[in-house]
């Protein structure tokens, strides 16, 4: 049995987390929303849970996720004084509160646009697995869903928002500004520390891996990237991320060719060089379970140890 948590409670120790203004007991009265100006036309902003990404322009304003409803009065000033211009759309990369949180708010006057899972699972709520929520009213659900790509041709933009299966969720939307030469991964890429994947919620590491690299090879070496958590990157900074994934999967592999059980792997520290990542939201022996049990149960899983690649292109792009 998987077990790597994740409530409302992980969501919100999400945003302790990443907020070093928030205050112990989580209150979003404290916690200040900071503007990054990307490029002349892409903000990216951080408060508490998964960063912001903002489209300006003379159109209007498209919006990439929204953290917390309390957090909604804060974020609507923060983009206001970037454009006085209305929100017009909001994208959500997928369906984990620490993202959509807001949709409540922001929902009563903007699109919201998100992947044919993210509307499902929000509309249903969770009650299985490690993640559960209340069906979400209706104003928090998108109203344009798509099922493997979707263009919003907004500011000069041809923003592609592009689905990609099965990594952190099975709703994860990234979403590129080829024009700006930017892109949004969502929960896809963090710099946290070891990545949460929410295998109850259809997330595979492997897919993870595999979407990370199919996205990168999409993209010039110069691109600006909004992590879903964390500082604005590179491509470099995402070649150390899947590098380490890769061996990650590696290490766990080869102690399970040797015979050793997942009890022993956990004894024995498979991972102890990625110890101080593992001091983070997801602990290394869950990371550890994690990855042995997609090496018991996908039969395709062997074609991301070592140097397997999957660089197609999704549809769309």
């Amino acid at each position: 049995m998987r077990t790597i948590r994740t409530t409302l409670v992980a969501s919100l120790f999400l945003a302790v987390f990443f907020t070093a203004t928030a205050s112990a007991q989580n209150d979003f009265s404290k916690v200040e929303i900071k503007t990054i100006k990307v490029t002349d036309s892409v903000y990216m902003l951080q408060g508490a849970g998964g960063n912001i990404g903002v489209s300006v322009g003379e159109d209007g304003v498209l919006v990439i996720d929204d953290q917390f409803l309390p957090l909604a009065p804060k974020i609507r000033a923060a983009i206001k004084s970037i454009s006085e211009k209305p929100i017009r759309f909001l994208v959500n990369t997928h369906y984990h509160g620490d993202h959509p949180g807001g949709n409540v708010d922001f929902g009563k006057d903007s699109t919201i646009i998100a992947h044919d899972n993210v509307r499902k699972r929000l509309m249903s709520g969770q009650t299985g697995g490690p993640v559960k929520s209340d069906p979400a009213p209706k104003t928090a659900l998108p109203i344009i869903t798509f099922d493997h790509a979707l263009t919003v041709h907004v500011n000069g933009e041809d923003i592609k928002v592009l689905h990609f299966a099965n990594g952190h969720t099975d709703g994860d939307s990234i979403i590129f500004f080829p024009k700006a030469n930017v892109v949004h991964m969502g929960d896809d890429f963090v710099t946290y520390g070891l990545p949460y994947v929410d295998a109850s919620g259809g997330g595979s590491l492997m897919g993870m891996v595999e979407n990370v690299e199919k996205s990168m090879a999409m993209l010039p070496d110069d691109v600006k990237i909004i992590p879903g958590h964390g500082n604005l990157c590179s491509k470099a900074d995402v070649k150390k991320f899947v590098d380490m994934l890769r061996d990650c999967i590696n290490l766990v592999a080869a102690a399970k060719k040797k015979g050793m059980s997942l009890d022993q792997m956990k004894k024995d520290n498979v991972l102890a060089k990625y110890e101080e990542l593992g001091k983070a939201f997801v602990k290394t022996n869950d990371f550890i379970e994690l990855i042995y049990n997609e090496l018991t149960s996908n039969k395709t899983g062997m074609k991301y140890i070592n140097h397997g690649h999957a660089n197609e292109k999704p549809s769309g792009l």
